[in-house]
């Protein structure tokens, strides 16, 4: 009895003994101003100006949204973290992210940048073979001009990404290969931006089934964009709050969104042009009201401009009527010398008819001459 009782003693103080060093472990690897868990570390609106040392090793989700982390560099993750997955900087004013920051993240998942204010970003931030699936950049640009930034990396550095969120940047256009490489990509958010075209080409993704362009600067969709859309089956597409202008140009689109189901909100679509159909649904448009103002304005255009031209060419008769009034002297000396002249010359052709016609004075002539 003894025995146990003492084997039993020495088992519960090597049980302290080892809870003890791992609460004092965990105590170290949390870093300051922080909240640990095991595998989480979350250090919210805290001031931090650099990412936060030590991070534990075996860490999945690290939060550091509302710091003031200007930028990213090789040291802001010395240590390999074979797991973090999911890594959230919202809200930080990032402007820089430079090449080999997320060399250390091998399996990150998740990466969200929203909220920022990036002037450049490497495509040579992320290692090779890059797994991230999963980007948030909504309100992170410094202006829209920094799309090309974005097409960049999108076309060197992440080629396993599902889900790109784009809204909120003000981009006015799409770079025409933006998504050529994103083979595996789902979901495309574009909310309200100020896109004013989508090229033919642009979307060709076939895993595509999630594209929302709500509330951009949109006002008509052109044949070659409708006919890439109805070649990604299972895609649904979101429009409404886009200022459609409803004349002749979008008739084929109206047919489009009568025959097709891909717009999930296409019950929403109003017109923003012309004034008379301000609000008028798309759907229930008719053929008769989609007329182009050129197309009606044309008639009363022509007919000013023909009324311009006849004055214009009534100016120009007068004018030269006016100069023969004042010239008619010499005009009148001028044909005068031209009727002599012409008058003239036929007589000489009449003389020499007269003369080959009789031999008797073509001889006197020719005596003459001699």
């Amino acid at each position: 009895s003894y025995g146990k009782n003492a084997n039993r003693h020495i088992f519960t103080s090597c049980v302290v003994l080892f809870l003890a060093c791992f609460g004092t472990t965990s105590s170290v690897e949390c870093p300051d101003k922080c909240g640990c868990t095991t595998t989480t570390v979350e250090c919210v609106s805290q001031n931090l100006i650099s990412i936060p040392q030590p991070l534990t090793l075996n860490i999945t989700t690290l939060l550091l949204n509302g710091n003031n982390i200007f930028s990213l560099s090789e040291e802001s993750f010395p240590v390999r973290l074979e797991q973090l997955t999911n890594l959230y900087l919202s809200g930080n004013r990032i402007e820089q992210v430079d090449p080999g920051v997320f060399n250390n993240l091998p399996s990150l998942h998740l990466l969200d940048l929203s909220n920022n204010k990036i002037l450049n970003f490497s495509p040579d931030a992320f290692p090779d073979h890059s797994m991230l699936q999963v980007l948030n950049l909504s309100r992170s640009l410094y202006n829209a001009s920094y799309v090309d930034v974005v097409s960049d990396l999108l076309n060197k550095s992440v080629p396993e990404l599902s889900h790109l969120i784009l809204s909120n940047n003000g981009l006015l256009f799409l770079p025409d290969s933006i998504f050529n490489s994103l083979l595996n990509l789902t979901t495309v958010d574009l909310r309200n931006n100020s896109i004013v075209l989508i090229k033919s080409g642009t979307f060709r993704s076939r895993a595509l089934n999630y594209l929302d362009l709500r509330d951009n600067a949109l006002k008509r969709l052109l044949n070659g964009t409708l006919a890439d859309f109805d070649q990604i089956p299972g895609l649904r597409l979101y429009l409404a709050g886009n200022p459609w202008h409803c004349d002749c140009n979008l008739g084929d689109m109206v047919i489009w969104l009568q025959r097709s189901d891909l717009v999930a909100d296409k019950m929403n679509l109003t017109c923003a042009e012309p004034t008379e159909l301000r609000n008028t649904q798309l759907l229930k448009l008719k053929d008769e009201e989609l007329q182009c103002i050129y197309s009606r304005d044309m008639k009363s255009v022509l007919e000013t401009s023909y009324v311009f031209l006849g004055m214009v060419l009534a100016l120009i008769g007068v004018i030269f009527l006016l100069v023969l009034y004042l010239n008619r002297k010499g005009i009148k000396r001028w044909m005068y010398n031209i009727r002599d002249a012409c008058r003239d010359h036929m007589e000489g052709y009449h003389y020499r008819y007269e003369i080959n016609s009789d031999p008797r004075l073509a001889n006197l002539s020719l005596n003459s001459d001699v």
